[in-house]
């Protein structure tokens, strides 16, 4: 499979980011947190693949 078809398009994204925001609404305020760590390495376990994972928190950090 290339790079490029493992690209999620825009309204895949959009109903990504919707479930997530209710999720994270969903969780305790405590725990926000340790649920998006979970998430992280959830996706990570199944991305099987660290240095694109560093490169994706390297990116998300920016202008924060």
């Amino acid at each position: 499979m290339s790079e490029s078809s493992k690209i999620l398009p825009v309204d895949t994204l959009e109903t990504i980011y919707d479930i997530l925001a209710s999720a994270i609404d969903d969780v305790d305020r405590e725990k926000t947190e340790l649920f998006l760590v979970k998430l992280v390495l959830l996706n990570a376990r199944t991305m099987g693949d660290a240095e694109t994972l560093r490169e994706h928190i390297r990116i998300a950090k920016k202008d924060l």
